[in-house]
């Protein structure tokens, strides 16, 4: 494990989020006290797809015109 410090960390941010995204684990330390751990994201986390929305979205009905228009009379 890896100590850096923030002012490091500031300075050379991609960096350390590269060596994360590679499977290192850094330890950030503010004034000698650890305040943060940098790592990637677990194997799981990876490869979490988003949901098929398209069912969801056709439940609602189309409307023709602008929605800034509606937004507009709405508040009038």
């Amino acid at each position: 494990m890896k100590t850096i410090n923030v002012r490091e960390l500031h300075e050379r941010t991609g960096a350390f989020v590269d060596l994360a995204a590679e499977g290192h684990v850094l330890l950030v330390v503010k004034r000698g006290v650890p305040v943060a751990e940098l790592r990637g994201p677990s194997s799981a986390t990876r490869r979490r797809t988003l949901p098929d929305r398209s069912a969801l979205l056709a439940r609602f009905p189309r409307l023709r015109g602008d929605s800034g228009r509606f937004l507009e009379q709405d508040r009038a």
